[in-house]
């Protein structure tokens, strides 16, 4: 049975996944435990008890059978005395009085294959990869633990462990060193705010578990009860602060030492595992041994290790082994080794003895009572040969906040030893430092100016840094010299699509695509997914495309903007998406030159790339140095927004609604800053076309994104009112407005004031290049005097704008004309007077000259609202399928999400069907019948009319939002209408068949109840009407007689309905009202500023004419495109596009007001008393280390001084020595120390 690879696992949102139990049913076929086949007697025991540490009855028949072949084996052993069987304990351990969390256990033989473990630990139970592993070994047993060996693991280590990612492997047992790393972990997790979680894991031995029989279950324990006694003595018991435990089985009971061939196993395959998410990273994951103490047998463990070049880290002063290591390469390691001797090799041998005896001597000193002290000998001289993996640390020369530093050093130096294929070891140094996510390691030591790093030297740690979401060493990358230009390729983009973890939602998008495709360029050889591959692995890996890509933008952005990389893909002509997948199946067979191209927008692509898989930094720092800066921030929102509305999980969902709602407030701060720097070109940001984001703009993506927030600032409202107002002033009163509707003529008054848009052109007629920059910003997108279409190129010569396609200057009458005419508030005026006038002729033909069917009737008027709803119906026609530079896909999203076309509809159906009944007899009442509520249906449109009123909008908001509140107490009070009801009818009459006095009595008469009408003449005296009880009567319609047998119960009844919904559900509406009123009160005004721009929309595209008389526009409209073929130009409002030089300088200027905004927002955070906390902290931090280095100045100056006196004493000897003697005659007598010193001092002053 395969198991899936761990490589390609992932998890969301930090979740651990929970394996049930028919998940992890295939444990038991792979993973096997030992059981004693032979029993060996141990001579001690009397019989009793086999070597394996069993007593004689816990064997079976088979192994207590073969007596001759028993007294043959003198030494008992795992490999040839037991055999293996599926495991019978696995699964999930719950700690029995403890609040901890379940955690996992497996028992396993002891040569049960390291790589299928790992994979169960990281795919199965869900522990995320190491960037580090930490293997304590030794202080086993009863041993005490030192004071200081304590403080190390409690600082040193946890903390070293928390900041890189580290797992940290004991034996996972309540005892020694291993129960003292347990209680560092649990106290680090209850204080450190950190969500990353240390990762322990526990590899014991089966037999030294005490209670182990609590685990025992052949189906697996989901979960299993494990109950740890309190008491004074240390018992080998599991430690509850430990996530997995790994029970090593050699079948032997109570004997320690049996799991450290497994361990040194694991620990080898784990260090030649890649670091980083799915095996992403750029060097293998660091496993680190440190010696703790130890017993002897350590040797072994310790020897096994260095032959697979593992590094330790020997904490010389813990006592044991430790001591002994330390001893050896401080003291025997400056002995001299002679590598050649004489002839017949005789130095080689004296030397190689020598160092046996001094290591024998350390050894002997050390451990004077061990008997085999050969085999001890042999071992420590095979660690002394691997000395240059060993590394030492001093209690006495060292802190326990160096121990992490020491640990990078350790891992640097090594790495470079053993890898002689890098140019320098600061390389191998920055790559231990993005995987253990130490960014300021590498900034103090690698990035502070002293070491020149190429574009190949940051290649593979930036890649590593973007899979791994470590965004700031990207920054860091990026500030010393790397080229993004460079980097991103579309075959690295590609890449870093492919690195998506499994179980992300974008993934899954992507992988449904991408069966798509496959299934178009070849059919059936795509095959659904299973549990356990997916149909990209069995081709190689995730083989996504740009196209994947693409298509998955498309989805999310919809027809906001064009597709995404059809450029490079070469699919910018075709349109059927069929037609595509074919030629991107061809492109993606044949040599994909694309993929060595750069790309276009890299940081806009590694903005979409970031903000899809939700890394929040990464993509807030990729907007900070992409383009377009507010478009990007909309961008972001409407991606994540939408990405939020496909996603299940709750906490993922609430991530990406607070980075969407991040990215909203950033495209409102900034182009805050845009807007007070200058209006006319912040308006031009908001309408022109991006090239970076396919053709969209400002506004149209704040409109898919949702984004009411940005909606409501004054820049975008201002640019919506002067898009309404036209060419008129904002300031013109209604009546001034009215009066000209109705007498044209007016507009040449001067009644209505107009924006002086001719004075305006010749005033910004260009001078300098900036003053035509301005002009240009300022003329040309909201003059409505004529429909504008400006295409500005670049003259080299005279450094000037031509406007091309500039039309002519119209007549003054024709040119007043269309200004008023043509201004969206115009339209908005003549369809709401028109509107009433309708309105007011309907209700007249209703009430008044409804006549009867034909040949009697319809009369004139009648006729004339025929025709008045006939342009109604061709302005929504002409709003379906006629409206230009609109898709028609994109018209019917929007036909099905927006409510008022939906009551459009309504009203037009129920108009056509009531005008086919009206028209024949039969159904004459019913065509009248429709007619009516068809007019309750056109008059409730004035709602949406009034929706563009700064009083009426916000208030028509709050309605729409209590209408909410309103069924929620429908459905309460028809459970209560439905249950007083019933038992009111059944208790008043025992029997009525008539269905309509039925639903009069169950459902009208107690709803009429709650407004004070209450019958109580029917229901408590005496019936004065005339009934009858006959049956047959009753069934033919007769009233019946009411029962008076239970009034009483009746009334008690009414009193009990009555008190429920006239009281508490009466007054619960109210609450609920009042609720809904203040929280929508205070966000009405942006709730509507945000629907505003929808109506603006509406009506700047509707011609100037109002139904009825709209059929005249209709026809202008009709000649215009399909027989002059004039295009519209209508939209280029809204969609305006610039090229060239004025692009660049629109681009600049945002960008400067970009980083405007982030340094106001750094200085803002940085004035906060959260972040003075954090920079103090730091320089406490930099004096603890300042303090650190200079206590070890004072011990290196203690070393100089100790070396000093001794350099003084043999001076003093020698010159005693030559005082004494006769050969040489001094001149003068021998100095002392103490003239030494005074002529020192008088010589100093």
């Amino acid at each position: 049975m395969n198991i899936s690879d761990p490589d390609r696992r992932g998890k969301r949102s930090g979740s651990t996944p929970r394996r049930t139990e028919k998940e992890q049913g295939w444990i038991p076929k792979i993973i096997r435990k030992r059981v004693c086949t032979t029993f060996v007697e141990d001579s001690f025991s009397n019989g009793q008890l086999c070597q394996c540490g069993e007593r004689r009855e816990s064997h079976d028949s088979v192994a207590l059978g073969d007596h001759f072949s028993t007294a043959m084996v003198c030494h008992w052993e795992s490999a040839q005395h037991s055999s293996d069987s599926p495991t019978d304990a696995f699964g999930e351990l719950d700690f029995a009085g403890t609040s901890k969390k379940h955690s996992y256990f497996l028992r396993l033989s002891c040569d049960t294959p390291p790589p299928i473990v790992y994979t169960l630990m990281t795919a199965h139970w869900g522990l995320k990869s190491p960037n580090l592993v930490v293997s304590v070994v030794g202080g086993e047993g009863k041993s005490k633990v030192k004071t200081w060996v304590r403080e190390v693991l409690r600082q040193g280590l946890v903390n070293a462990s928390q900041s890189t990612g580290a797992w940290i492997v004991t034996s996972g047992l309540r005892e020694g060193v291993s129960r003292c790393v347990g209680e560092a972990v649990r106290d680090h997790a209850a204080a450190a705010s950190s969500s990353i979680k240390i990762v322990t894991v526990g590899i014991a031995p089966w037999g030294m578990v005490h209670n182990r029989q609590q685990l025992v279950n052949p189906q697996g324990s989901f979960q299993a009860k494990y109950f740890v006694q309190n008491t004074s003595r240390d018992l080998p018991c599991l430690d509850t602060n430990y996530q997995a435990f790994l029970l090593v089985d050699d079948g032997t009971v109570g004997r320690r030492g049996g799991e450290a061939g497994f361990r040194a196993r694991l620990e080898n395959h784990i260090s030649i595992q890649r670091t980083g998410i799915c095996g992403s990273g750029s060097i293998d994951i660091p496993v680190l041994c440190l010696l703790v103490s130890g017993e002897p047998t350590i040797l072994e463990r310790m020897e096994i290790s260095l032959k697979n070049s593992l590094p330790w880290l020997v904490l010389v002063g813990s006592g044991g082994v430790a001591d002994l290591v330390g001893d050896l390469l401080e003291n025997v390691s400056s002995v001299p080794v002679m590598l050649a001797g004489g002839p017949d090799g005789e130095g080689e041998a004296v030397s190689s003895g020598d160092l046996r005896e001094r290591v024998a001597q350390k050894v002997k000193k050390h451990f004077p009572s061990e008997k085999d002290n050969e085999k001890l000998i042999e071992m420590a001289l095979s660690v002394y040969h691997n000395r240059d993996l060993v590394s030492i640390y001093h209690k006495e020369q060292e802190g326990t906040e160096d121990f992490h530093t020491n640990i990078k050093r350790v891992f640097t130096y090594f790495t470079f030893f053993f890898n002689s294929s890098s140019v320098s070891p600061y390389t191998e140094e920055l790559k231990l430092a993005v995987a253990w996510n130490r960014v300021d390691i590498a900034r103090s030591e690698l990035f502070n100016g002293s070491i020149h790093w190429s574009y190949e030297d940051l290649k593979d740690p930036m890649t590593d840094a973007l899979v791994n979401n470590k965004p700031e060493f990207v920054r860091l990358f990026t500030e010393n010299g790397l080229n993004i230009m460079d980097y991103l390729s579309y075959k690295r983009l590609e890449d870093l699509y492919c690195s998506l973890s499994e179980n992300t939602l974008i993934y899954s998008m992507l992988q449904r695509r991408l069966a798509d495709r496959q299934n178009i360029t070849s059919p059936g050889s795509y095959q659904p997914f299973t549990a356990t591959a997916s149909p990209a692995k069995e081709q190689g890996g995730n083989n996504f495309s740009l196209f994947e890509v693409s298509r998955v933008l498309e989805d999310l952005l919809g027809d906001v903007c064009q597709p995404f990389y059809y450029s490079p893909l070469k699919l910018e002509n075709i349109r059927s998406k069929r037609r595509a997948l074919k030629k991107v199946g061809k492109t993606l067979k044949a040599d994909c030159s694309y993929r060595e191209k750069r790309c276009q927008y890299p940081w806009a692509s590694l903005f979409i790339w970031a903000v899809l898989q939700n890394y929040s930094e990464m993509a807030i720092f990729f907007w900070e140095m992409a383009e377009e800066s507010v478009l990007s921030a909309l961008s972001g929102c409407k991606l994540l927004r939408e990405l939020s509305k496909l996603d299940s999980e709750t906490e993922s969902k609430l991530s990406m609604k607070e980075l969407a709602q991040k990215f909203e407030n950033l495209a409102h701060g900034v182009f805050s800053n845009c807007y007070q720097s200058d209006e006319s070109r912040s308006f031009t940001l908001l309408t022109t076309k991006s090239p970076v984001w396919r053709g969209a703009t400002c506004l149209q993506m704040a409109i898919g994104a949702d984004a009411r927030l940005f909606f409501s600032h004054d820049g975008v409202q201002s640019l919506l009112s002067q898009i309404w107002w036209g060419d008129m002033e904002r300031s013109t009163e209604v009546w001034k407005l009215v009066l000209t509707f109705f007498i044209p003529p007016l507009c040449y008054t001067k009644l209505i004031s107009f924006r002086c848009i001719e004075a305006d052109e010749e005033k910004t007629e260009p001078s300098s290049p900036g003053k035509e920059s301005d002009g240009y910003y300022g003329q040309t997108i909201f003059s409505f005097s004529e429909i504008k279409n400006l295409d500005a190129d670049e003259q080299a010569d005279e450094s000037s704008i031509i406007v091309s396609d500039r039309p002519q200057r119209l007549p003054f009458l024709v040119s007043r004309w269309r200004k008023f005419w043509y201004a969206p508030v115009t339209s908005f005026l003549g369809n709401v007077l028109m509107y009433f006038l309708f309105l007011l002729l309907f209700a007249y033909v209703l009430l008044i000259d409804f006549k009867q069917p034909p040949p009697d009737g319809p009369a004139i008027s009648e006729y004339v609202l025929y025709f008045w709803v006939f342009t109604i119906v061709c302005e929504e026609i002409r709003k379906t399928f006629f409206l230009g530079g609109v898709t028609l896909t994109l018209h019917r999203r929007h036909y099905a999400q927006d409510l008022w076309i939906k009551w459009d509809l309504i009203a037009i159906c129920l108009f056509l069907i009531g005008l086919c009944c009206r028209m024949f007899q039969t159904s004459y009442e019913a065509g009248r019948t429709f007619l009516c509520v068809d007019y309750m249906v056109f008059t409730l449109r004035l709602i949406h009319i009034f929706a563009i009123h700064k009083q009426l909008g916000p208030k028509i908001i709050i309605v729409g939002k209590m209408i909410k509140d309103v069924f929620f107490f429908l459905f309460f009070l028809a459970v209560w209408l439905m249950a007083y009801g019933v038992a009111n009818q059944a208790l008043l009459y025992s029997y009525d068949p008539n269905p309509d006095r039925i639903f009069r009595r169950v459902f009208y008469r107690p709803y009429l109840h709650i407004y004070g009408q209450v019958p109580v003449e029917e229901i408590d005296v005496k019936w004065s009407e005339p009934c009858t009880e006959n049956l047959t009567e009753i069934e033919a319609g007769a009233e019946p007689c009411r029962a008076t047998y239970s009034n009483w119960l009746v009334v008690i009844l009414l009193v009990i309905y009555l008190l429920v919904t006239n009281i508490l559900l009466v007054n619960l509406l109210i609450a609920m009202f009042s609720n809904t009123f203040s929280k929508v009160q205070e966000n009405s005004d942006t709730y509507w500023k945000f629907q505003r721009y929808n109506l603006i929309v509406e009506y700047h595209s509707r011609p100037s004419l109002a139904p009825p008389f709209i059929i005249v526009s209709h026809l202008h409209l009709f000649i215009k495109r399909y027989i002059r073929k004039v295009s519209s130009t209508k939209i280029h409002l809204f969609a305006a596009e610039l090229e060239g030089k004025l692009a660049r300088r629109l681009m600049t200027w945002e960008h400067v007001q970009k980083e405007n905004f982030i340094s106001h927002e750094s200085k803002k955070q940085r004035a906060q008393d959260s972040e003075r906390i954090k920079r103090m902290s730091a320089k406490v931090d930099g004096i603890i280390k300042q303090m650190a280095e200079l206590r070890d100045v004072d011990c290196r100056l203690r070393v100089l001084e100790s070396q000093m006196e001794f350099c003084s004493s043999a001076m003093q000897w020698m010159m005693e020595t030559l005082t004494q003697s006769s050969g040489v005659k001094a001149s003068r007598p021998p100095p002392t120390f103490k003239e030494t010193s005074t002529s020192f001092v008088s010589k100093s002053f």
